[in-house]
């Protein structure tokens, strides 16, 4: 029995020791790695990293987290860092911090922070981000941006050294450049002095790479493209080597063969030539049957352009005439208007002269004596008047009238002069045409078909030319008929109008009008009949240069035919470079021709230019080849545009309404109603797209002056007078 209870006791002895074992087990707290326990309680602030009894009640456990934390500050865009060269840069950098692995240390952050914030990224960034920042700040303003990158290195050493490894029982192992770019242009701030810095050296700098990589691509393409053409030269020189050999080659054995087969072909040949002699006869007198047949075609084409030319040259003459004539009519009316006219002025005179008469009557006798004796004096001394006037254009008419007749006889001469000249140029002309035919009988010509052709052209030439010769003879003298008798008109008319004007003052201009206008008409006669010989020498001068022309156009033709049967007797290789030189020559002759006739035709329109407006004061810049007709066509625009104000009473009203004086003030409508709006300070563009009635109207309204509604109100009734109250503005 005491054996059992001894053992029982042992048993509940064990059992209790192990119990308080298993509690004191229970009350161990293990701290893993990167982890310290911190334990508060009886005994007070405890840190352990390995191991501590924790009794419940009595004590509380926290675990701190000290392992490795990492905190990236992050300064982009405008918060970029700021370099020493004032530059911004982006950058991102890592920060290891962690809690220093000592009881102290783990004991202040415990008491400071607190365990579970200790750890929590969030009040790590809290702590830190300020002084990491600061702490880039000082440094990046020591470094270039370029040394960033060349020197991270002592960058990252200068950061922990301003840093410093002491953190209030945290410590700094190492930091770490994440991420280093220039900050872009557009996130600079140009009002800053630093940024506007970085700015001009951002733009010089990448100015500068970029001019200078663009050199290196230039350079690079120019050295490739020297080699590939370096190359090509050598290749293309050595493939000339061999087609030249094999060139060399394929002719010697083609000299070899050629002389072999040579041999046997003579005989064969032989044969066949008596053949294809008699092909090529049959051949050729077809071919000249067809060259005829063409070369007659061509000629009637050309008589038929001949005709045509000739016929509009009568129509164009013809209207003319036309034009001159309804100009003569146009003149004589207004003649016969202006002589109505002096008719009224003479009647009017009349009616004074007597008025005065009737005045003079009740003058006193002795005023009558007077005047009587003044009058007997005054007429002494007109009569005397006239008699000198009458001597000295007795005189003055003489020798109009001779230097009239010296005109003629120096008109007479010059034309004599001029058919001397154009027989001795017929003459010489002639001779020189015998001589070519004499010399085109020894040559050879081409064929006969074309020479025939153009033949055909030179004798068409020559008679536009007579023709153009008869027409500009027939022209002038038209013209200086049509002068005379427009100036014999007006100088008849003048001297009747001038006789009728007065009693002695009037017969005395009426004989000054008499003498100047049988001295004009003495002078356009003599004009007329010098241009009349004009006329006569340019028609022979023509006929004679159209003689000439056919001549030497017969002379071409017979030289051509010899030039066409030399051309039967070459091979075909030959003919064909002949036909292709005279092809040539051809069109050269075509083209000089063209010029001649577009520099003629320049000189005759800078000649009318010139003497239309010698007179004007224009200035004329550049010009091309259809400013002769455009200056012409604007003149004839200009008088149709006078001729039609002249002739239109509508029109003259109107100018009359718009230009003339408006209450005696001497302003016009138009520039009363300009001084308005000048006064008002309206803008023009407000009163388009209104009405007139609608511009006045509102014009009228805005004015407060009584002078400018006048204005307007005038103005009102002109433009319903002249019904454009409804024009649109």
């Amino acid at each position: 029995m005491e054996l059992q209870a001894s053992l029982m006791l042992v048993g509940i002895i064990s059992a209790v020791l192990l119990g308080l074992v298993l509690i004191i087990l229970q009350f161990y707290k293990k701290v893993p790695q990167g982890k310290a326990l911190v334990r508060t309680g009886m005994q007070g602030l405890k840190v352990n990293f390995q191991g501590i009894f924790v009794v419940p009640v009595v004590h509380k456990a926290e675990i701190m987290d000290i392992s490795l934390k990492t905190i990236e500050i992050s300064r982009e865009a405008k918060q970029g860092l700021i370099c020493k060269d004032n530059l911004r840069a982006d950058i991102r950098v890592a920060f290891f911090v962690r809690v220093n692995n000592d009881v102290k240390d783990v004991a202040q952050v415990a008491q400071t922070i607190g365990c579970e914030r200790a750890s929590d990224q969030g009040s790590l960034m809290t702590l830190f981000e300020a002084k990491f920042s600061e702490a880039l700040k000082t440094v990046g303003k020591k470094f270039d941006f370029a040394d960033l990158y060349n020197a991270r290195e002592e960058f990252k050493r200068e950061v922990i050294d301003v840093i410093g490894t002491d953190l209030n029982g945290y410590i700094l192992d190492d930091c770490a450049i994440d991420y280093l770019e220039q900050t872009e242009v557009e996130h600079l701030d140009p009002d800053n002095i630093l940024d506007s810095e970085g700015i001009r050296k951002i733009t010089d700098l990448t100015s500068a790479q970029k001019i200078q990589a663009n050199h290196i691509r230039n350079e690079e393409k120019k050295l490739l493209t020297k080699q590939d053409v370096e190359a090509k030269e050598v290749v293309l020189a050595l493939e000339r080597q061999q087609a030249e050999a094999e060139e060399k080659q394929r002719r010697e054995i083609a000299i070899v063969r050629a002389q072999e087969e040579s041999l046997a072909e003579v005989t064969r040949q032989e044969e066949r030539k008596k053949s294809e002699e008699a092909r090529l006869k049959v051949q050729e007198e077809l071919e000249v049957v067809e060259k005829n047949k063409d070369r007659q075609i061509l000629v009637a084409e050309k008589n038929r352009e001949r005709t045509e030319v000739l016929e509009n040259e009568r129509i164009e003459r013809e209207r003319q005439l036309a034009e001159n004539e309804r100009e003569r009519v146009v003149e004589l009316a207004r003649i016969e208007k202006e002589k109505s006219l002096e008719e009224e002025r003479r009647n009017i005179q009349e009616v004074i002269r007597e008025r005065v008469a009737v005045q003079k009557a009740v003058v006193s006798e002795e005023e009558k004596i007077k005047d009587t004796q003044a009058y007997a004096e005054a007429e002494r001394q007109k009569a005397v008047a006239i008699k000198e006037a009458e001597q000295k254009a007795e005189s003055g008419l003489i020798g109009q009238l001779k230097q009239a007749e010296a005109d003629k006889e120096s008109a007479k001469l010059i034309a004599e002069k001029r058919r001397i000249e154009a027989q001795a140029e017929f003459e010489t002309a002639t001779q020189s045409a015998e001589a070519k035919k004499v010399l085109a009988d020894a040559t050879s010509a081409e064929i006969a078909a074309t020479g025939m052709a153009e033949a055909q052209v030179l004798e068409a030439k020559a008679t536009a030319t007579k023709a153009e010769g008869l027409a500009k003879a027939e022209v002038i003298l038209e013209e200086a008929k049509a002068e005379s008798e427009a100036v014999k008109l007006k100088a008849d008319s003048q001297s009747e109008a001038n006789r009728k004007l007065g009693e002695v003052d009037a017969d005395l201009e009426i004989k000054k009008g008499e003498a100047v206008a049988e001295v004009t008409k003495s002078q356009m006669i003599a004009e007329a009949e010098g241009m009349e010989a004009k006329s006569v020498a340019i028609e022979k001068q023509g006929m004679a240069e159209a003689a000439i022309m056919e001549k030497k156009a017969l002379v071409e033709a017979q030289r051509i035919e010899a030039e066409a049967n030399a051309l039967k007797a070459m091979d075909e290789e030959s003919r064909s470079m002949e036909r292709f030189k005279l092809q040539l020559n051809v069109d050269k002759e075509v083209a000089l021709a063209n010029i001649d006739t577009q520099k003629d035709i320049a000189t005759a329109q800078a000649s009318v230019m010139s003497e239309g407006l010698k007179h004007s004061n224009i200035d004329i810049v550049g010009g091309e080849s259809m400013f002769f007709d455009k200056m012409v066509n604007s003149i004839a625009k200009g008088r149709s545009i006078e001729k039609f104000i002249d002739n239109s009473d509508t029109v003259k009203q109107l100018s009359q309404d718009l230009m003339g004086t408006v209450n005696g003030n001497g302003s016009n409508v138009i520039e009363n109603i300009k001084s308005v709006i000048d006064q008002l300070g309206v803008n023009p563009e407000d009163l388009k797209n209104l009405s007139v009635a609608a511009a006045l109207n509102k014009l009228s309204d805005m004015s407060t002056d009584d002078k400018s509604k006048g204005i307007l109100s005038n103005a009102m009734k002109v433009a319903e007078k002249m019904g454009v109250t409804d024009f649109v503005l």
